[in-house]
Formats: C-alpha cells, structure tokens, sequence
C-alpha cells in the first residue's frame, strides 16, 4: 500500500515539516554524489547501540542519535519515509505549532533511539533514517484526526487501485506489521530482518501515542492561507 494523499487540510504553513523534509533530502543528495563521503558519515553519524553502550561517557556518540535521523540507506528509504513526513507531518505541526512540532519530532526520535538500543545493545550495525521520529509523528495524527481518510494506491491483480482508506486503520495496520516484525525478529534471536530497526518504529510510535496530547496547542490559530493554494 502506498499512501498518496489526506483529506485534512492544514491551515498554516508547515514551514517547519518542510525544513525538516529539506534537511534529510539535501543530506542524502550529498551522500549520494560522494560515496567516500557517505561512508564517512555513516561511519562518524549513524547509531550505533553497541559503540554508544561501550562509550557512555563520549558525548559525541549521544549526538549521533540525533544526526542518525537526517542519513538514509538508499532512494527507497528516503522516499518512503519522506512521503509519510510529507502526507502525515503537515495537519501534525498545524495542531501543535512549529516548535512545539519540533521539540515533539526529535524526543520521538530518541525514544525511537532508545528503544532500539534497548533491543540490540551488541548490534555493531549502524543505524540510520528518520523512521523512528516519524513513526511518532504517525501516532499524533491518528490521535488528532482518528476520522481522516488516506487515499491509499494499492495494486490488485497486478493493476493500480486508488483506495480510500481510514487514518485509523492504515496506520493500524503499519503499526501491527511493525510490532509483528519486531516481535519475530526478538523471538528469533536475530537483530535485524531486512535491515529495518523494527523496535525504532515500534518506540518512536509508542512515544508519539503518549507524549502528543501533551504537545498539542490548547488554543488553535487557523490562519487564511490554506494548503490547497500552495503552488505545488
């Protein structure tokens, strides 16, 4: 299933969404025209649970929990993860307000950190992508708009499907196959399947169901500037 498009329309612009959307594809653009480079970062940037647990009192490697946000494994990893920011971010900053968005983004992504870590303490594997923070950001929206719809392209019988489906349940559904993927992967005594950080995915989006209550505005100034008029 591949989410194209909401029907909640944020009000104000969501200019920090956009800058973290920025952020994380001009990381990548530059990774990807210096493969020396990309090595580089991933090996300086990227978490890695086992270097961070032997070396507690190395501040650089609890920054590395937050650069590992911004660095990605490849087009598909970018994509996949900057078209949910892009569909689910937006109506998430409107109802919080762009710092408060902020602030809500990155502690999901620590938490997201932090339950990796929790699951693969002697993983030497570096660990990258804003999955985890975003898992979060999907756990506001489905909180704030458990009524919105996601028109969602799904193949049938090998032919694109343009589907309407509920917030609720799209989102239920990733979080299921996340939690069913990361409970395999603790059962089976392996680390990683695939290479995705289950366990991310699965703390980023606990934090985000506990922590967004508490970050949405008590007061909601809509502002004229509606999204259908932005020029894309």
């Amino acid at each position: 299933m591949l989410p194209l498009i909401d029907d909640v329309h944020a009000r104000a612009f969501p200019a920090v969404n956009w800058a973290l959307l920025a952020a994380n594809v001009i990381v990548f653009l530059v990774m990807v025209g210096d493969q020396a480079l990309a090595e580089a970062l991933v090996a300086s940037l990227a978490l890695v649970p086992a270097r961070l647990l032997s070396n507690l009192f190395n501040p650089a490697e609890y920054v590395t929990v937050f650069t590992s946000m911004f660095l990605h494994g490849g087009w598909a990893h970018l994509f996949s993860n900057m078209l949910a920011l892009y569909i689910f971010g937006d109506n998430v900053e409107d109802l919080m307000g762009s710092r408060r968005y902020l602030v809500f983004y990155l502690v999901c992504g620590v938490a997201a950190a932090g339950a990796h870590i929790a699951f693969n303490p002697d993983s030497p594997i570096p660990t990258v992508g804003a999955s985890g923070a975003i898992s979060g950001v999907l756990a506001a929206y489905v909180l704030f708009f458990p009524a919105a719809r996601v028109i969602t392209l799904i193949p049938i019988f090998f032919l694109p499907w343009l589907v309407e489906i509920p917030a609720l349940v799209y989102i239920g559904l990733w979080f299921l196959s996340q939690l069913a993927n990361g409970l395999f992967t603790t059962l089976a005594g392996v680390q990683a399947m695939g290479g995705v950080a289950w366990w991310a995915h699965i703390g980023g989006f606990v934090a985000g169901l506990a922590l967004a209550p508490f970050f949405r505005r008590r007061w909601h100034a809509r502002r004229s500037y509606r999204d259908e008029y932005y020029p894309w």
